[in-house]
């Protein structure tokens, strides 16, 4: 059968761009489309240390040598929003914001979004002093006061990038450890990042733009207001699965795409590869599950199979 392209890669991540690299060197004709730029969230990290090769680089220039590698062995459209999707036994319609496209296979790599507080405020004041990227937007706050909201890998960067900024930071967690791994723990110490232990956000406040949270210790029930200018979010992150849902791949409880060993899914032509499938969510994860599910669509397109 005759399609516009053999694969379809849905989503300009890690994932998304390593399977177009491994479309390409099989043989195979591919597209990656994406309704932003390239690069997925890894573009909002300040600074990587575990992506093999590389001891320190930034997301922004992780994935610029990725797209620069993958621009070589697939086509890359950026800004063209995949607004729905077809499959049946011969092949998938993908249909975007600029047309329609028939391909033989599929590989779902829309990754994930950020969590949300869920807060009063927190909507009001997006984009107004609450970020959920310090790398896009800690630059603003430089001699002024923020609060990082979350324990993880990705807060303590953040809050340890801000501080590199001048930034006065504070760090709020609810639990009464940081998730973070040794290394960034040992880091948020030695720059005297101060961190609220058992503590949540209840409220942020302001009037053009933010000015103070309302924080309460879990511990006792105290509530007091902390005067701020800038509230960063790193809580979590939510699967972008709605065009999942819309074929009617089979999900986990947490809403990631459920996967083999093959990447494949439960609908036949369709896989997923990334942050999307859950785990451990990493680069180096994303781009090699890019590459077994690039290689497994030799299979369905009736080529030679690899493994």
């Amino acid at each position: 059968m005759k399609y516009d392209y053999d694969v379809a890669m849905i989503g300009a991540g890690a994932a998304g761009l390593s399977a177009g690299i491994y479309c390409g060197r099989a043989g195979l004709s591919s597209v990656v489309l994406d309704s932003q730029t390239a690069g997925g969230l890894t573009l909002t990290s300040p600074e990587i240390e575990n992506y093999p090769g590389f001891p320190t680089i930034s997301g922004p220039d992780l994935m610029a040598n990725i797209q620069k590698h993958a621009e070589k062995w697939c086509t890359i459209k950026e800004i063209e929003a995949v607004k729905g999707l077809a499959v049946d036994k011969d092949g998938a319609t993908v249909t975007t914001s600029e047309k329609v496209y028939s391909v033989g296979a599929v590989i779902l790599c829309m990754g994930v979004e950020h969590e949300h507080l869920k807060v009063p405020g927190e909507k009001e004041f997006a984009g107004k002093g609450v970020s959920y990227c310090a790398t896009c937007d800690g630059f603003i706050f430089k001699d002024k006061r923020t609060v990082q909201v979350g324990g993880g890998n990705t807060a303590a960067l953040e809050a340890l990038y801000q501080k590199g900024l001048g930034v006065d930071v504070s760090i709020i967690h609810r639990r009464d450890r940081l998730k973070a791994d040794d290394i960034y723990r040992k880091r948020i110490k030695e720059a005297k990042i101060p961190v609220l232990f058992n503590s949540i956000v209840k409220e942020i406040h302001g009037d053009t733009v933010v000015r103070s949270v309302t924080v309460k210790d879990t511990t006792n029930g105290k509530v007091r207001d902390m005067p701020v200018e800038g509230v960063f979010i790193a809580v979590g992150m939510r699967p972008n699965n709605s065009l999942a849902k819309m074929i009617g791949v089979e999900l986990t409880p947490e809403g990631n795409i459920k996967v083999n060993g093959r990447m494949e899914t439960n609908i036949r032509r369709v896989y997923a590869a990334g942050d999307i499938t859950g785990g451990v969510r990493q680069i180096v994860t994303a781009a090699a599950q890019g590459t077994v599910a690039a290689l497994s669509t030799l299979e369905v397109l009736g080529r030679s199979y690899p493994f």
